[in-house]
Formats: C-alpha cells, structure tokens, sequence
C-alpha cells in the first residue's frame, strides 16, 4: 500500500513540477483572470458548494465546536472566500520583483529577483476555506500546489477544487497547478513528508498533533504553527473601556480561530478597572479560569490551573492572571506563549513601545484585538497560514512569502584571477 501512495505522489509531484514551469512563465495579467475565473466559478456553484459542505457538517456532527465553527460554510462565508479571490487576483504580483541591485568594481552587476517556490504543498483539517486561499494564492504567486484535506471536508473541498479547476481552464492555465488529494488515507500524508525533489515545501494548518508530525517526519522543509496561544496585556495605563471592549472581541468574535486570545494578562496597577474587565468577559458567555487576585474579583471566576496557561483552548474560555507590569507580562509570554499573537493595552507610548520589542511573537499588536491576526486584515487578500518560526516568513503568509528568490550576476567577459 506504501508503494501506492508512493507512486501517486510521484505522478501528482511530477505533474504539478510541469505545472509550475508554465505558471513560472505566466503573466500577471493570465494568474490574476484565472483567480478571479475561480471566484466567479465559486459564486456560480455556490448552491452546489454549499450542498457539499451540508454533507460534511452532517457526518462530522460529533466534532468539537471549535472545529465544527471552521468546517461550516454559509453563504457569508462563501462569499468572503470569493472576495478575498478577487482581492489576491488585484495585488501586485512579486514574482520578477528586483529587490536589490548593485555592481562591483570589476563591473559584474547583480540582481536579486523574486522567483516562486515551485510546488508547494498543503496539508490542512476542517477548513475549506484553506482549499481556495491555498490554492489561489499558490497560483498568484507562480506555484503549483498539492492540497490534502481532512476527510471532515471531503465533499466540501471537492466543490471548491472543482471551481478553481474551471478558472485555470478558463484562461488556459494547466488543471495540474492546482490539485487536490484523492484519497484521505493518511499513508498519502507519510508520502508526500518524504517527496524531496517533487515537493519544495510543506505548509501544514491544522491541530497540534497534524503539525508535529508533519515536523517530525517531513524530508521536505516546513513552514509551521503549532498553537495560537495569544495573550492581551491590560497595563495600567490602558483606557478601562478600550480594555474591556478589546479583550471581550480578542475571546469571543469567534472562539475558535488561532488568533482567538486564550490567556488575559492585567497589571497589578489595573485592579481599580480589571473587575469591569473580568465582568465584561463572563457577561459575554466566557467561562473565567483566574488565579487567587482574579477570583476575588467575581464569584463567578474559577480557579486556574498551572495547565492553563499553557492551553489553546479554542473556546469559550480564558485563563486571567496579574502581574507585575510590563516586565511580568512579557516573562509570561516568553513562558508560556506560542510566538502567534500578543497584545498590549495602554495610553502609555514608551510601554507599548517596550512591549512591542520585547515579545517575540510574528505578531505585536498595540491597543487592537487579535482577532485582526488575518491575512486579509492585513491587507494580503487571504493567507495561506502564520507562520510563527523564523525561516523564511513569519505572521500571515501570502503572495510574497511564497516567493523566495535568487541572484542573477551579468558580466562583460569578465575572468575572475587567480
């Protein structure tokens, strides 16, 4: 059976490589009318893709909520996907960017330009919406791409594939640039780890144990998150209603997204206006879990545990503590955080400056939620996920970050001596 999968992705691999010779080549004018060719062929099908994604949200009725929030589809939610198409297909291109030029004495000149990837593939749970800006970005970058989906959306990633086939059609651009797993056999997901030289990278978005395997086995390099872990740091500085309004957005727009914030860090400075804080959250709908200070704080505040601060809870559930200022919150981010999205809350310029520094986190943030950690929020159109290493992007990654780049050195005749 290992052979099968093997040979699958050789041919998927070698057909995507060709693929990504033509796109290479393409202009910006041909990947831009394909992208848009798909959202309009999204829009057209919408009955049919949302029919698919009525069967998946059925058989998959037993899922965490969390996971059952980023299955769903509605017609909102289609058509954001189709707008943010729209949006990737009119941002500059990066792809034969000069990024930097400079000549040497003996006359060489050099230039580095910006190139695609190649063929990138994607391996991704319960969220359809990762079929189309996956996909689509890959395209508008020059990619070719292999997306595997989780079975919980099987159907749903069939009609949205099916659509970005017709728009790469439509426009004469290979089917191949863009495809989708046949099987969800996770012995697919052990073959393409290992296709060196037929996959240039692998970008996984999913839970904490798809990822770390993916990390663990992959031959091929990966570009990863592991947990969104994000915190907002109410200093004592902050305006109390800023405070109060950002956290309650920062947990509870919607719970089960990575930038969703898990853990509210409060100044010990904070206490006059950290009730109102507290109460906001549990008004909300959100279960409090606090240490000692924060449970005095209201009744209905329960009592964390050592645990909590290291939990991603994709809920509605947040973990409170007080520190000691700026210096105590980010100690605890340093400690207990995912590098994903961190936030401080304060009037004060000097502190937010210091914080913003300080957390190495992909994305800092000063007096905003961190729902906005987004691609298209960012004004990128979608992402393809964040990133929160160090090599070779970092935060959301979309058109540039799946571009690297390579030097091109123009001579006169010139020798180099001995």
């Amino acid at each position: 059976m290992t052979d099968n999968f093997d040979d699958l992705i050789q041919d998927m691999g070698a057909r995507a490589r060709k693929a990504a010779s033509r796109l290479a080549l393409a202009t910006t004018e041909e990947k831009a009318a394909a992208v848009r060719a798909a959202a309009q062929a999204m829009r057209d099908n919408s009955a049919a893709i949302l029919a698919a994604n009525a069967k998946d949200m059925e058989k998959a009725s037993d899922l965490p909520a969390a996971m059952l929030d980023r299955l769903k589809l509605n017609a909102d939610r289609l058509a954001g996907i189709s707008d943010a198409a729209d949006s990737v297909a009119g941002l500059p291109d990066p792809v034969g960017e000069i990024i930097k030029q400079w000549e040497q004495p003996n006359g060489l000149k050099f230039e580095r330009r910006r190139v695609p990837l190649g063929v990138v593939g994607i391996i991704y749970e319960s969220r359809p919406n990762v079929t189309a800006d996956a996909g689509l970005l890959c395209l508008m970058a020059g990619n070719a791409a292999i997306l595997r989906g989780g079975s919980e959306a099987v159907h749903s990633n069939k009609a949205l594939h099916a659509a970005i086939v017709e728009g790469l059609e439509s426009v004469g651009l290979p089917a191949d640039a863009v495809q989708l797993m046949p099987t969800q056999d996770r012995g697919a997901v052990g073959a393409m780890l290992k296709a060196a030289g037929l996959i240039d990278i692998i970008i996984p978005r999913g839970g904490k144990s798809l990822v770390a395997r993916v990390q663990n086995e992959a031959r091929v390099p990966v570009l990863a998150h592991l947990d969104g872990i994000c915190h907002v740091y109410v200093d004592g500085a902050a305006d109390p209603d800023k405070a109060r309004d950002i956290a309650v957005n920062a947990k509870m727009r919607r719970t089960g997204i990575c930038g969703s914030m898990e853990t509210l860090l409060i100044d010990e400075a904070a206490q006059s206006f950290a009730p109102d804080v507290i109460k906001g959250l549990l008004d909300a709908g959100c279960e409090v879990r606090g240490d000692a200070k924060i449970e005095q704080m209201d009744d209905r505040v329960k009592a964390a545990t050592a645990e909590d601060w290291d939990t991603e809870y994709l809920e509605p559930i947040v973990s409170a503590k007080l520190v000691g200022g700026v210096d105590g919150a980010t100690a605890h981010i340093a400690a207990h955080g995912s590098h994903h999205t961190d936030s401080i809350i304060t009037e004060d310029k000097v502190i937010a400056e210091k914080f913003l520094q300080t957390v190495d986190s992909a994305i800092v943030m000063h007096n905003a939620s961190t729902q906005f950690a987004d691609g298209g929020e960012f004004g990128f159109g979608a992402e393809i996920g964040i990133a929160t290493g160090r090599l070779h992007a970092r935060g959301p990654v979309a058109l540039e970050g799946l571009t690297t780049y390579k030097t091109l050195v123009l001579g006169e005749g010139q020798t180099r001596p001995d």
